[in-house]
């Protein structure tokens, strides 16, 4: 496991950092961030991303499902939690009433390395109709399934299978067999196996449940192996984003911004 997915607050940080940088600049490509905008986190976490916003004068909701780490976003939040900028809910999002406990519709949602833990993903981005303005848009950010870690390796506790690339794509029978061996995750781990989303399957989904979608980026390098290896941000080759299937081995992250028909 990276050093950084242990301690939480240096995790905060980084998604804060990252959101600021590079995940806020792709979407004012096409969406203006204006201050009072509201903006929706599913699975927020710790609500590092969801803070970028709130610094540029956003208010927001986080939804996560994992009590504990929304103590900790209610911490590291408390300025904006006291001034009334931002609430956390532990809620299945289905479950909640968008008047009364969410304050009305969503000018933004933002769902970052979310998407591939979904079980029903159409079901989901389905769902995100109920919850967005007319004129909003979505946010997703997540690893294409077969790239080098789309797996999420990096949860292994064990050094070797921690970086070790694309043996997510063995027979699960074998891989599930790997990962006992080894005392890792397997529950995690097979649940990102079992939920796995391509490029092709994502772009696909999001047509087929009425949204356009207004921007994508394809990056050979994530952004955010700047904070775990050192290496800068870079761009997935045109030649390469433009063969299908293909790209997902070798594409390690996308961004794509969607709007309702």
């Amino acid at each position: 496991m990276f050093e950084f997915h242990a301690d939480r607050k240096r995790y905060f940080d980084i998604q804060r950092d990252n959101a600021e940088r590079f995940v806020i600049p792709f979407i004012e490509e096409r969406f203006p961030i204006k201050p009072g905008q509201r903006v929706l986190e599913i699975g927020c976490g710790e609500a590092g991303v969801l803070l970028a916003f709130l610094e540029k004068g956003c208010t927001g909701v986080g939804v996560e499902l994992d009590s504990p780490r929304l103590v900790n976003a209610a911490a590291w939040t408390k300025e904006y939690l006291d001034a009334g900028k931002v609430i956390y809910i532990d809620k299945d999002i289905y479950k909640v009433d968008v008047e009364r406990e969410l304050g009305g519709k969503f000018d933004i949602i933002i769902l970052k390395d979310v998407i591939e833990h979904i079980h029903d993903q159409p079901k989901l981005i389905a769902e995100m109709k109920r919850l967005l303005n007319p004129s909003g848009c979505i946010f997703f950010g997540f690893p294409p399934w077969k790239m080098p870690f789309g797996g999420h390796q990096q949860m292994c506790k064990g050094k070797w299978l921690s970086k070790l690339p694309w043996y997510h794509l063995l027979p699960r029978s074998l891989y599930s067999y790997i990962l006992k061996r080894n005392g890792e995750p397997v529950e995690a781990l097979l649940e990102i196996r079992d939920t796995r989303i391509s490029i092709e399957k994502f772009e696909r989904i999001a047509k087929k449940t009425g949204y356009k979608i207004s921007l994508s980026r394809h990056y050979l390098i994530n952004p955010i192996y700047e904070y775990k290896f050192g290496w800068k941000a870079r761009k997935q080759l045109g030649v390469i984003r433009h063969i299908p299937w293909l790209r997902n081995f070798v594409t390690t992250c996308v961004y794509y911004l969607i709007t309702p028909e």
